[in-house]
């Protein structure tokens, strides 16, 4: 179920008014923003690639690129009179505020978007094979984002297992290390025991003991792996449920490193920041 945010498509199309050449290029954002490049002719596109797009996809940097070549057989270059009239008034405004300002020749002024066109163009055909193409490259794009959107699960899951493989290690290692530090503090105090009262250090002992209990650490930390996995199977987006649950993994594994007291648990604590910092960097490409 889990989608990346990271894929691309390609798709062409060729016919007597000429070919069209699409492209979606997808990268990780925190929101949905969408980028166009379109041909002038084809402009008027933009809305329905955007409603498109928005309607398939939650997060991600999307690019989308269009390049038309109309077919020169049987058609003639025209002048789009109404567009050159307007850019002839942008000319003769900017030339009246900047008297300095050389005017453009008739070769620049032909240059600029939308002033020609292929006289005789059925561009409402060209249009319609253009939302054909765009509608076959987002499916094509949105089944790479699930590729690799369950390539991401898979690693994840792998070092989900190896939080519960530690969690479980610190658990049979929990009663051993309770009494080697009850027995190393002991040894330490031996040569002030008669000075001390027994019930104040019995009671010191047990202090310490809970302090460096982490029971509770280990089952929030079961508890979230759990949770995470759930996500995993979850319809929609998750990325960011996904980050959230990785900061509260974090919180445990480093008060679990704040607890350790033998150099076993220290090591647990550093194998989970570790695991859980790999989850974090593939997080980041999920939607």
């Amino acid at each position: 179920m889990v989608h990346s945010m990271t894929a691309f498509a390609r798709h062409s199309r060729e016919a007597d008014w000429g070919s069209l050449h699409l492209e979606l290029r997808s990268v990780n954002q925190r929101y949905l923003d969408l980028h166009f490049r379109l041909p002038e002719t084809l402009r008027d596109l933009e809305p329905a690639y955007r409603d498109a797009l928005r309607g398939r996809l939650a997060r991600g940097k999307v690019e989308c690129t269009l390049r038309f070549e109309p077919s020169a057989v049987g058609e003639n270059l025209a002048v789009n009179r109404e567009r050159l009239a307007e850019l002839a008034r942008a000319v003769v405004e900017v030339r009246s505020e900047l008297p300095g300002v050389a005017m453009p020749d008739a070769l620049s002024m032909l240059e600029h978007p939308g002033i020609l066109y292929a006289q005789g163009l059925d561009l409402e055909a060209v249009k319609a094979a253009a939302l054909e193409l765009f509608d076959a490259a987002l499916d094509d794009l949105v089944a790479g984002r699930a590729r690799e959107g369950e390539q991401l699960a898979a690693l994840i899951q792998s070092r989900l297992n190896g939080v519960r493989e530690q969690v479980a290690a610190v658990r049979a290692q929990l009663p051993g290390i309770l009494e080697r530090q009850r027995a190393q503090l002991l040894d330490r105090l031996e040569v002030v025991r008669a000075e001390l009262d027994p019930q104040r250090l019995e009671a010191e002992l047990t202090l310490l003991a809970q302090k460096a209990d982490v029971d509770e650490e280990l089952d929030r930390l079961e508890t979230h792996v759990t949770e995470v996995e759930r996500q995993l199977k979850q319809k929609g987006p998750v990325g960011r449920r996904l980050d959230f649950l990785m900061q509260e993994l974090n919180r445990e594994a480093n008060t679990l490193s704040s607890k350790a007291v033998v150099a076993e648990s220290t090591r647990c604590a550093v194998e989970l920041k570790v695991l859980i910092e790999q989850m974090r960097e593939q997080i980041q490409n999920i939607e």
